[in-house]
């Protein structure tokens, strides 16, 4: 058989068909291959009719259609199986051949997958991609990462394909080396996570404290898409509020508040306490999933634990502009949040991310995409060595001229028992981080108390530590470790 495609795909469940009706649309001839064969014929006979798609039944046959150097995207379960279609692959490769991952891997397997291939002289991509269903057929965001060398190979297939933003440019870009791609996709759905739990608080705010119908909720999100906050997530909020179930009531009403998670949020949340950062809205984001997942425990709570009833008589119209406020500060704070993230793992895998390519690959095809992204490209465009959003001039305004509402959000939920997690969480953070002396002398007492961990004094030089001996019996032997 004469070579003649130009990439070739492995997996064809929704997302993976998705994606080659999209390289077929740019002109690219695609192969495909299923290890359930009935799949790619299936596929062949119906959506693929037609078009330059070559279906294949045996690996090796899938093999011998591409051009060298092959370019092999899988779209599989993360884990284990990537591992054991790249193992089925390795014999029938040549050196130079690229092996492309774009499920939702788990950044450190994409850090070994690179060194694993590479010493086998192939290179590997690790990309995340976003945008469900519709992104992948019309336009997703594409977050590649991997061999450098790959890169030149692939750019113009994956640009082609990604999603544009308004000047034409791609949401696509090489992220960096090993597993660069997946990490930036991984804190893109931590962040999605935080999005969806805030919007989620908005609703509870209005719906059990305010007493809005669902028209006028709607009617809000409607409004609130024309703004600052503008974003495919407050677009399909609005949606799902004015949907309604056959019997004329909002389907809405008819879901279980038991909500699921596939595990990237709680990574997101895992590799900011490994890596030292107050990642703190990712992680109640999370936690308030697991906690909403207790459905048979709050039920039976909510029969002998007592709270205020909410209650509200104040200016319902000035309220939900508060609302409004309050989630736009939160959100400020999720994406500031993330992106310390990034700058930590930048430094401890070397990886030297363009914060505000990242922000542009996010504008469009992504499930976070929104108008905001584009201010925070500004941000790093300004001042790539930025160290934090909140310090730069238009994110520092927006904070502040949103603060009031956020505080008086806050201070209403708590007063009437409504959970606001990330929302409160998230100006916590904010008063900790704008605050030049926190109670932390009194953590560093405490642990040089029972443990001789020692501490530092402000009165003296930076790198001296101290040990006290508090009781007067527990002698001078001090810890061997300090940790801040």
């Amino acid at each position: 058989m004469s070579p003649k495609a130009d990439i070739g795909l492995i997996g064809l469940a929704v997302m993976g068909q998705n994606l080659v009706l999209n390289m077929s649309d740019h002109g690219y001839t695609v192969a495909v291959y299923n290890r359930t064969t009935s799949k790619v014929r299936d596929f062949i006979a119906g959506q693929a009719a037609g078009r330059e798609i070559i279906g294949t039944y045996t690996l090796e046959e899938f093999v011998d259609t591409l051009k060298r150097p092959r370019k092999i995207m899988l779209m599989v379960k993360a884990g284990w199986p990537v591992d054991a279609v790249i193992e089925q692959l390795l014999p029938l490769l040549y050196e130079g051949d690229i092996v492309i991952d774009g499920g939702n891997s788990y950044y450190p397997d994409s850090i070994r997958r690179t060194k694993e291939l590479e010493e086998n002289g192939l290179l590997f991509i690790g990309t995340g991609v976003s945008g469900g269903e519709e992104g992948a057929r019309f336009g997703p965001s594409i977050m590649p990462g991997g061999s450098p060398q790959a890169w030149p190979y692939v750019k113009e297939i994956f640009q082609s394909i990604a999603a544009k933003v308004d000047d034409g440019t791609p949401c696509c870009d090489w992220v960096g080396s090993d597993g660069a791609g997946h990490f930036v996709k991984m804190v893109h759905n931590g962040i999605e996570y935080g999005d969806m739990q805030l919007i989620s608080e908005a609703y509870h705010l209005m719906k059990d404290l305010l007493g809005l119908s669902y028209p006028e909720m709607q009617s809000i999100f409607l409004e609130w898409n024309r703004g600052v906050l503008d974003s495919y997530l407050i677009e399909i909020t609005a949606d799902i509020l004015g949907y309604l179930d056959e019997d004329g009531i909002p389907l809405l009403e008819k879901i279980l508040d038991s909500a699921g998670q596939k595990g990237t949020g709680r990574w997101t949340a895992i590799n900011a306490l490994d890596l030292g950062i107050p990642l703190t809205l990712i992680g109640e984001a999370v936690l308030a999933r697991s906690l909403s997942a207790l459905k048979d425990e709050r039920i039976a709570a909510s029969q002998v634990l007592t709270g205020p009833q909410p209650r509200f008589d104040g200016d319902t119209a000035a309220m939900v502009e508060d609302i409004r406020q309050a989630l736009y500060a939160a959100k400020i704070i999720s994406y500031t949040q993330g992106y310390m993230l990034m700058r930590a793992a930048a430094v401890e895998y070397n990886w030297d991310l363009n914060y505000g390519g990242v922000a542009l690959m996010w504008r469009g095809g992504c499930i976070i995409r929104s108008a905001f992204l584009g201010k925070i490209k500004e941000a790093y465009e300004v001042n790539p060595e930025l160290n934090n959003l909140l310090l730069d001039p238009y994110f520092k305004t927006e904070i502040n001229d949103t603060q009031e509402a956020w505080r008086r959000v806050s201070s209403k939920a708590l007063e009437n028992g409504i959970p606001i997690p990330a929302m409160s969480s998230a100006l916590s953070f904010y008063d900790g981080y704008r605050a030049a002396r926190l109670p932390a002398n009194l953590l560093q007492a405490q642990r040089d108390y029972f443990g001789a961990h020692t501490y530092e004094r402000v009165d003296k030089p930076g790198g001296e530590f101290f040990h006290t001996n508090w009781t007067g019996t527990g002698g001078d032997i001090t810890s061997g470790t300090y940790d801040a």
